[in-house]
């Protein structure tokens, strides 16, 4: 399906690895012009650059001037806005373990971050009269879990923030949608310090079995890869969704149990 994103230029937040490497990729297949910015490169992210639709950009995002460097870097116009960055550390100590500075981290990472790359990327898009922009939420936006508490607020003021944007920005021409992963199987659950390695550090539990027991808990029985958000994401940036706002979509194998 050609989904009309050849010569529109995007910027994704956190392009280097997991979810947001294969958003660059996805977009940059497209025919977009992507700029990402990730605090570290990456092996994936450097090929993909040397492709010469992608340009990277070193920047730390957790820094409260860095999105909008990110975004300057793209120029005068910006078609499609990802709000990728963030980060879900894990909690096994429970809430009174959980410092003023943990909270006020992954708020910045996960919730701060999205607001200063909408803030940064938007006026363009209203001069325009159209745009996109898509964050990346969780399902924890709903389905709270001690075990990631401050992630799951975060995450939750992140949903509540893009509906909010969507209702302002909407008739102006510019839509704001939310795609909630459940696990993926990336590094941030999977990887060295990820989730399932903290819990079984925490447990005693091996980080395969903490892994297996996160899938079982999904209808499929899997882990979401990257590619099928990626592929939900590359949808919502297109005119193919250009009366979807204030949406969220919901890739978790049958987490979540409700509606």
């Amino acid at each position: 399906m050609d989904l009309g994103l050849t010569g529109k230029r995007a910027v994704v937040t956190g392009g280097s690895k997991g979810i947001g490497l294969a958003v660059v990729r996805a977009l940059a297949g497209s025919g977009t012009q992507v700029i990402t910015g990730a605090k570290e490169s990456s092996d994936g992210l450097a090929e993909l650059a040397r492709s010469g639709n992608v340009e990277a950009v070193d920047v730390d995002l957790a820094d409260p001037a860095g999105p909008a460097r990110l975004v300057a870097a793209a120029g005068d116009r910006v078609d499609i806005l990802v709000n990728n960055v963030g980060s879900a550390p894990a909690r096994p100590g429970g809430f009174l373990r959980i410092t003023d500075e943990d909270w006020l981290a992954t708020i910045n990472l996960d919730l701060m971050a999205a607001v200063r790359a909408t803030r940064a990327a938007l006026p363009s898009m209203l001069a325009a009269g159209a745009g996109a922009i898509i964050s990346v939420c969780s399902v924890n936006a709903r389905l709270a879990d001690p075990a990631v508490l401050d992630y799951s607020a975060a995450k939750a003021g992140l949903a509540a923030f893009c509906k909010a944007l969507s209702k302002e920005v909407g008739p102006k021409g510019i839509r704001v949608n939310t795609v909630s992963p459940g696990p993926v199987a990336t590094d941030l659950w999977l990887g060295a310090g990820g989730v399932a390695q903290t819990v079984s550090r925490a447990t005693g539990a091996k980080p395969g079995d903490v892994a297996s027991q996160a899938a079982s808990q999904m209808v499929t029985g899997r882990f979401t890869q990257p590619a099928e958000v990626a592929d939900v994401v590359l949808f919502l940036a297109s005119d193919r969704a250009g009366n979807i706002t204030g949406a969220d979509f919901t890739i978790d194998g049958g987490l979540v149990p409700t509606w």
